[in-house]
């Protein structure tokens, strides 16, 4: 099964992206997305893979929230 990760993105260079997620900072590689500090991002095998919206990023983080509870 494959899981991405929601981020917001800290920092980038060239060709990678400091992403923040739950306290912990990762690289990910970003040249499939355009993107900026600030945005967030889901992020699957160290590969930016989408920009979302701050509205989905709450839907998915309430989501995870009600899955750990059962």
């Amino acid at each position: 099964m494959c899981v991405a990760v929601m981020g917001k993105v800290l920092s980038l260079d060239d060709k990678m992206a400091v992403i923040e997620y739950k306290g912990a900072r990762i690289k990910a590689r970003r040249d499939f997305v355009d993107i900026s500090a600030g945005d967030l991002v889901m992020v699957h095998a160290g590969c930016v893979m989408q920009k979302i919206t701050r509205e989905d990023a709450e839907i998915m983080a309430q989501m995870l929230d009600d899955t750990s509870e059962n």
